[in-house]
């Protein structure tokens, strides 16, 4: 029996140490079970900090993005607008000096007011050639205004005097000193009138 005794005792102390060894490692495994859930609750942490920041950062370069694409888009309207205008009122400049060629000729038709050949000679070739300035100022559409008998009208005409008479309503154009011209709907020039005034 003597024999059995210790075999029992170390029986008995195997199976302690098993059980120790087993509670050992439950313990091992719950404290590394504890240990993840702590840096899975950190990396989250972490994980919802870095995410936050990104969103941040990506809301701030689409805000960015929208105004730089809004101010491109002005600048290509302001572009165009520019380059129609230049292509539309490009001429203002040179329309404008011709004015006075054609100021020039209809003042020579004008004073031509003789009966001689060659004065009326002269007179046809003038009146041909502000014909063929006229039809030149439809293609650029450059417009006459030549405005007796109409309303006087400040944006368009220029008063040069306002003269008292029956025969006409007031504020109404009597006499044109010098026509006016518009380009494409812009005024490069305006009509210099007499206007006429309610008599007293």
């Amino acid at each position: 029996m003597s024999k059995d005794q210790p075999s029992a005792e170390v029986q008995l102390d195997r199976e302690l140490l098993e059980d120790v060894l087993e509670q050992v490692d439950e313990l091992d495994n719950e404290s590394a079970e504890l240990e993840d859930e702590i840096q899975t609750e950190l990396s989250v942490e972490d994980l919802q900090k870095k995410l936050a920041k990104a969103e941040s950062k990506a809301a701030e370069n689409w805000d960015k993005v929208l105004r730089i694409q809004a101010e491109m888009d002005n600048l290509k309207r302001r572009t165009q607008k520019d380059l129609d205008s230049a292509h539309k009122y490009g001429l203002e400049k040179f329309a404008k000096e011709l004015l006075s060629v054609i100021d020039s000729l209809e003042l020579g038709i004008q004073a031509a007011t003789s009966d001689s050949p060659e004065v009326v000679k002269l007179k046809e070739g003038s009146e041909l050639t502000v014909k063929q300035f006229e039809s030149v100022f439809e293609k650029f559409n450059i417009e006459a205004i030549d405005p007796l008998g109409q309303p006087f009208d400040p944006e368009f005409h220029q008063a040069m005097s306002m003269v008292p008479t029956e025969d006409a309503e007031p504020n109404t154009v009597i006499n044109v000193f010098q026509k006016g011209y518009i380009l494409n709907g812009r005024l490069i020039r305006p009509a210099m009138a007499v206007v006429a005034q309610a008599v007293a």
